[in-house]
């Protein structure tokens, strides 16, 4: 039997090695009591792949439509077809938005929302070509594997059609959301209807193949158990040996207040940075871990940046789903406030793109440059 002191000294061989963790060296960390030790090796690979730099971008959310014909108990943000809280916006309104996000000097335009009982397919694709046309600069990065599943089901098409119908119109790279758990023993309970995680990978798999990148994410604090999370960890980086074709994974706090789960607590903040630690001690394969101030907080956040985390995610305007599941987060960081916030952590702040580019600004004009390179 090896004490705490023990385990963890082979972990950090391992770590240092670049060698990957088994399951139950990731079941170990989520009960050991020394969150420093394990944000110092979190911080080591961390500054193995990224060196000083703490990135962001600038983006805009668009969410659609709250009207969604799934019930996944964790949600807030989902609303019934005649019920006062939906919505569905205009294409108007969607060009008004992407006018707004150029106007404003946005890359990235983030785009997922409900699965609409009466929209058919070419509703959601109108929705990036309206964006396309109206700021063809902006990288759209919408729809969900959930989302894609759904099409496929409206359709018949297989994932790789739909996939190229989308990026026809202007679809640039795919979210990470809908991952929530993979084990069925939690999925089932949360979110039992939607698409299943051999589904949700079977879209990212396709994605890949088509030069299509993507993200990934784990919704963690809630009726899931330690073991859970290294499994969802272990399947996606299982995945990015086989495609390597995630760019980022995002662990997302669970918020409790209007959903089905309002009884329970949110992560503590502790729970926050050891799941970052953890998840980018696992994921050695995955270029960034990022720390999503809208949900984490932005203490949390900017701490994490020293527990794995080399990206803040961006100024996000109109973030609807988590600030209806109670995030007392603003909706939007100003540039100069991200950077302040970086600088105080220690690191380089980095205005990049999507696809992880170096962005430049001279003015309103902006360019994507080469990639960052770890500063060491």
């Amino acid at each position: 039997m090896h004490s705490e002191a023990e385990r963890l000294a082979v972990i950090r061989e391992k770590v240092e090695a670049g060698e990957p963790l088994s399951f139950d060296d990731g079941v170990f960390l989520y009960s050991c009591r020394d969150v420093h030790t394990i944000g110092e090796l979190a911080n080591l690979v961390r500054e193995r792949l990224n060196g000083n730099y703490t990135y962001y971008n600038i983006n805009v959310h668009l969410n659609p439509t709250n009207v969604c014909v799934y019930r996944c108990v964790f949600c807030a943000f989902r609303a019934d077809l005649r019920s006062p809280r939906g919505y569905v916006m205009s294409f108007q309104e969607i060009r008004e938005r992407a006018a707004e996000a150029h106007e404003r000097g946005a890359t990235e335009i983030h785009i997922v929302g409900g699965l609409h009982h009466l929209k058919k397919f070419d509703w959601y694709v109108d929705v990036i070509r309206v964006v396309h046309e109206a700021a063809p600069e902006l990288h759209i990065k919408a729809y969900t594997a959930v989302e894609i599943h759904w099409f496929r089901q409206l359709t018949g098409l297989s994932y790789e059609e739909i996939l190229q119908i989308l990026r026809d119109a202007g679809l640039g790279s795919l979210p990470g959301g809908g991952a929530e758990i993979f084990h069925p023993e939690i999925r089932e309970r949360i979110c039992e209807h939607k698409a299943d995680a051999e589904e949700w990978f079977e879209v990212h798999r396709v994605a890949h193949s088509l030069g299509i990148r993507s993200n990934a994410t784990m919704l963690y604090g809630h009726i899931e158990r330690p073991e859970h999370r290294i499994d969802h960890l272990l399947r996606l980086r299982a995945v990015q040996d086989e495609t390597g074709g995630f760019q980022t994974f995002i662990p997302l706090a669970f918020h409790p207040a209007n959903t089905g789960l309002s009884h329970l607590r949110r992560p503590s903040g502790l729970m926050d940075l050891k799941t970052i630690a953890i998840s980018r001690l696992m994921l050695h394969n995955f270029p960034h871990i990022k720390a999503y101030w809208v949900m984490l907080g932005i203490g949390t956040a900017q701490v994490a940046q020293s527990y794995g985390a080399d990206d803040l995610d961006g100024t996000v305007v109109y973030e609807k789903i988590y600030h209806d599941a109670g995030a007392e987060t603003p909706q939007e960081l100003t540039v100069e406030e991200i950077c302040r916030l970086i600088r105080e952590a220690g690191r380089i702040p980095v205005e990049r793109d999507t696809l992880y580019r170096r962005v430049v600004r001279e003015g309103r004009r902006w360019v994507a440059t080469e990639p960052v390179v770890a500063a060491g």
